[in-house]
């Protein structure tokens, strides 16, 4: 009897290229669609290619590349952080009182701008850790248990300020916004000296191995002797601190302190420029310089909207869209 072979099924030609080119996107489409607005603005945005365009897009993107940073940590973990937003505002709010004598009389400028940098930058962190611990202790889901700040914590920045815009003039405490080291804006010295530590960490210490096993694998990672719980209370304590340093820098930068606006909106931007970046949002994976490169493209896109007559309502649609495209080509990339 004589045997029939079925040769075996095929991969087509158009599938294994259309992979590729799902690869090629997640892997370089951020850097390409931040040329691509480079050459738009350069062409059709007047006076883009001017110093004054370029220290604003750097001020007001650096808030943006630090709050996202800490992002990015939450995220590669298979967490979300949506009270990023609020606790700028605590962290913005808590500052002013300091050192205009709110809190306590001011005896020493000096200590009290110091501690202006320093006290709400911790209150910040130990919001995060309170985030980390609902996640981790109660096992409740982050994007739950970081609800609960995302509500409250503005209603905790209003209440600590009755409501009420608080404007003050103080070149010490404003240095971080509107000082300049070296002719570059302190704000964006800042905000390279974070991302630089953040990419250090993640690439060179055993803290960042670990955070990237939990959110690749968390049950692999917990018996392999991971502190899984204390890795993830960790970057929510470490995304609740930088959050409350770009609330710092809002603040400064405005001169005034607005309970209801500071921080408004900003989990919107870290989040989408966690994943245009190329971070995966189910985790496993942190991509800082990614994430930097997508807060620039978030930036950008939202400038030549304005630059171009567009409402900044429009933006919203944009970044949302941003965010949609990104997981999109990241499911497409991660197909086999």
């Amino acid at each position: 009897m004589t045997t029939i072979e079925t040769p075996a099924p095929q991969q087509s030609g158009t599938l294994s290229s259309g992979s590729r080119l799902f690869r090629l996107a997640s892997r370089y489409g951020t850097f390409v669609a931040f040329l691509a607005l480079i050459a738009f603005n350069i062409a059709v945005t007047p006076h883009f290619l001017s110093w004054q365009t370029l220290n604003v897009n750097l001020t007001q993107v650096a808030t943006i590349v630090i709050v996202a940073t800490g992002m990015t940590l939450v995220i590669a973990t298979g967490g979300i952080d949506l009270s990023v937003g609020s606790l700028m505002a605590i962290s913005g709010a808590l500052a002013p009182m300091i050192f205009m004598g709110q809190l306590w009389p001011v005896e020493n400028m000096a200590f009290a701008v110091t501690l202006a940098f320093l006290f709400p930058v911790v209150v910040a962190g130990l919001f995060g850790l309170f985030n980390g611990l609902l996640v981790t202790r109660f096992s409740i889901q982050p994007i739950i248990a970081t609800l609960v700040l995302f509500i409250a914590g503005r209603g905790i920045a209003q209440v600590m300020t009755n409501g009420n815009l608080q404007v003050f003039k103080n070149e010490g405490f404003q240095f971080i916004a509107m000082g300049r080291i070296a002719g570059v804006p302190a704000q964006v010295v800042l905000m390279i000296m974070i991302v630089a530590l953040a990419a250090a960490m993640i690439r060179y210490t055993v803290i960042g191995r670990q955070l990237i096993a939990v959110g690749g694998n968390e049950k692999a990672a917990r018996l392999t002797g991971i502190p899984v719980k204390r890795v993830k209370m960790l970057v929510y304590m470490i995304s609740g601190a930088l959050a409350g340093v770009a609330g710092l820098v809002v603040v400064a930068r405005n001169s005034a302190s607005d309970a209801n606006l500071v921080g408004l909106g900003m989990e919107l931007d870290a989040i989408a420029a966690v994943a245009v970046g190329g971070t995966l949002l189910t985790g496993g994976r942190a991509n800082i310089i990614g994430t930097v490169l997508g807060a620039f493209v978030i930036q950008l896109v939202r400038y030549t909207l304005l630059a171009n007559g567009v409402p900044d309502a429009a933006a919203l649609i944009v970044k949302a869209g941003l965010i949609v495209l990104a997981v999109f080509i990241q499911q497409r990339a991660d197909r086999r």
